[in-house]
């Protein structure tokens, strides 16, 4: 947030953004690069222009693939109709109505002219326009500007509008979360400044980037992911600056029966540096092997020079290896600093938060899970069916150890809102997953001290409580 009103920077557009692109309801994430060609909706264009001014502007891409801010007037439709019938019941729809032919229409593309200027010559040569309901003309005109006007609006990215971005290109690829639920989500799992939440998703980032865009770079968040290493393509699509980052770590989920068993050693050496060394080692022994193969013919032709040529090349080689050795040294000793610092928080077993969105069953990764979260702390999980969510509803009223239980399934459609055409549209979404909600209660493993303290206190007192 500024605390100037008057520096407006945040809300324009610079160099090395993230950004949102927008025609219609189709969206495109994109970084801001100098000179660098841009492909959205089979239209090339460069953002270069797009730099310094606001974000959430429409520009109009001319010839050349160069970027102009629409102008407002041109914004307003010139297209409105001065006559228009009473009813479309004697419009037959025969193809002949238009006069302008496909020539006509590429002849004046080929002549620059922008599409609110086809709109209107489209207009102008349809025979059966003027008979048209005042109705039927405005979806007219507004179904001929989204075929031939040629504009794009950039957003800023958030959440919401990734979120319809991956559900309406790619809803495979974030288990087919709708915007809807991933608000729910953020609401039930009470994400909010200052606090701790674990993250477990595989919704290419995007949970984790909307937990993060929620806590504004304020608490700690731990993601638990599986596999070799966390999945973050959907973070990088918000854009957040540097101390964003600070505030985010990562914990294998493979690692976590023996976190809580108390038997990880963080501070043990990696076992896979040993294997990088002795790989690196073996490639040393067989090279000159390998370099000693040959024909004697060739070696009796080999020179005092080529000679030293081979030594040059032989220490190269040996300095190329020892770097990339060190590389890897190197970042297998930051991989295991996260993995120390993350264990760190989590061993506290006092986490604010977990929210759960995988492909994988929810059952045993929420019950691992759910022994990090401290008492009255809220959890939710989502998955597109209700089956693993009946189970996991089943496994945590039989073990005990929360309340408030919740099953619940969302239902959203979309309403047009114009005057005397108010109505739900015809198309809607056919469903957008599942939500298991609760809350942590104290069990009596974690309670025995309180118990004990309790025990000491006279029945009468006991029963007031």
């Amino acid at each position: 947030m500024a605390g100037n009103g008057d520096d407006d920077s945040q809300y324009r557009i610079k160099e090395g953004d993230y950004v949102v692109l927008k025609r219609g309801e189709i969206f495109k994430a994109v970084q801001i690069q100098s000179k660098k060609k841009v492909i959205f909706e089979k239209q090339w264009f460069f953002l270069d222009n797009a730099v310094g001014h606001l974000y959430s502007t429409t520009f109009e891409i001319v010839t050349g693939g160069i970027l102009q801010p629409q102008r407002p007037k041109d914004a307003e439709s010139s297209t409105n109709a001065k006559e228009a019938g009473t009813d479309n019941r004697n419009i037959v729809d025969d193809g002949k109505s238009q006069k302008l032919t496909r020539e006509d229409i590429e002849a004046l593309k080929g002549q620059g002219r922008k599409g609110q200027e086809i709109v209107q010559q489209l207009v102008e040569n349809s025979s059966t326009f003027k008979d048209k309901t005042e109705y039927a003309q405005d979806k007219y005109i507004k179904k001929k500007k989204k075929k031939y006007e040629n504009t794009v609006t950039i957003l800023k990215p958030s959440c919401r509008i990734l979120a319809m971005m991956y559900h309406g290109r790619e809803p495979g690829k974030i288990c087919h979360l709708r915007y809807d639920t991933l608000a729910q989500m953020l609401t039930l799992a009470n994400i909010h400044a200052g606090s701790k939440v674990l993250v477990f998703e595989t919704c290419a980032g995007l949970v984790l980037g909307s937990v993060m865009e929620r806590m504004g770079g304020y608490g700690s968040v731990i993601q638990m992911y599986p596999g070799g290493g966390p999945v973050r393509a959907g973070v990088e699509s918000f854009g957040f600056p540097a101390q964003f980052h600070d505030m985010l770590h990562e914990f294998p989920i493979c690692h976590v029966n023996a976190l809580l068993a108390g038997t990880l050693d963080t501070s043990a050496k990696d076992p896979s540096a040993d294997s990088v060394q002795s790989n690196i080692a073996a490639e040393e022994q067989n090279q000159p092997e390998a370099e000693q193969q040959g024909s004697p013919e060739e070696s009796m032709e080999t020179s005092g020079d080529a000679d030293g040529s081979h030594d040059q090349e032989k220490e190269e080689k040996e300095k190329r290896r020892e770097a990339r050795a060190q590389e890897k040294k190197v970042k297998l000793e930051e991989k295991r600093k996260k993995l120390a610092a993350a264990a760190a928080l989590l061993e506290g077993r006092n986490a604010d938060g977990l929210v759960i969105a995988s492909r994988f069953h929810p059952c045993p990764v929420l019950m691992g899970l759910l022994k990090f979260l401290s008492p009255s702390r809220p959890f939710v999980v989502y998955s597109q069916y209700k089956e693993p969510l009946i189970e996991c509803y089943t496994k945590l009223k039989e073990q005990g150890g929360t309340v408030s239980l919740r099953l619940t399934d969302t239902w959203l459609r979309h309403y047009q809102v114009l005057p005397n055409r108010t109505h739900p549209l015809l198309l809607m979404s056919g469903g957008g997953g599942y939500l298991l909600s609760g809350t942590t209660v104290a069990t009596a493993d974690r309670s025995k001290q309180a118990g004990s303290q309790q025990a000491e206190e006279p029945a009468p007192k006991r029963l007031k409580h």
